[in-house]
């Protein structure tokens, strides 16, 4: 049985801390709201997958949020750097004797259960998987083995990184699949119309 891990990468919700650009023009406790929706939506496309889940919290665990301790492992980010960060939780992940992993955030709200499924199963006969981001980042991550290339000489937050990842997939010679292109929520103009008329009300 192929063992499976799927890693979500979490920011601990507080008031003036998440979706900062997108506080810039809504302000805090609408960002926070927004933040929450996000998150209530990875958590309804992720609860299904019949995979290992892991929640990887920003500054500390919480026990007793709606990650539910019975469907998801917790554990805290390590490293300074989003680079170092995904890199520490995948190689865990490797060493814990998983035979693919995948990283997501909690930022795209158009992330469907479907493309997660058909993430692992393109794992089962390619190297890696990614999904890249409208503003150049990715929201999914996957491969079948670790390689530190990906999460070295990266400029994180940047329009380069699922390009600069894709090149890595090219010269290492792997084999892999790109994922629909698909929009991380950062600014008001990535929100669905209908939360954003919502939220002006």
């Amino acid at each position: 049985m192929q063992k499976k891990l799927l890693i979500i990468f979490y920011r601990n919700p507080e008031l003036g801390k998440v979706k900062t650009r997108l506080a810039a023009t809504l302000g805090d406790d609408k960002a926070l709201a927004v933040y929450l929706k996000l998150v209530n939506h990875t958590q309804v496309i992720t609860t299904p997958l019949k995979v290992d889940k892991v929640v990887c919290y920003s500054d500390y665990i919480d026990r007793e949020d709606n990650w539910l301790n019975e469907r998801y492992q917790k554990q805290i980010q390590k490293g300074e750097t989003l680079g170092q960060r995904i890199e520490h939780a995948v190689k865990h992940g490797f060493e814990k004797g998983y035979h693919s992993v995948c990283v997501i955030g909690s930022d795209c709200y158009e992330l469907s259960e479907d493309i997660l499924n058909e993430s692992f199963t393109t794992l089962k006969t390619m190297d890696a998987v990614i999904g890249p981001a409208k503003d150049g980042g990715y929201y999914l991550l996957g491969m079948k083995k670790f390689v530190s290339d990906f999460f070295k000489n990266k400029e994180w937050s940047t329009s380069t990184v699922a390009m600069e990842t894709i090149n890595d997939f090219d010269r290492l010679g792997l084999t892999y699949q790109v994922l629909p292109l698909l929009t991380d929520v950062d600014t008001e103009e990535d929100l669905p119309k209908e939360m954003l008329e919502k939220l002006r009300k």
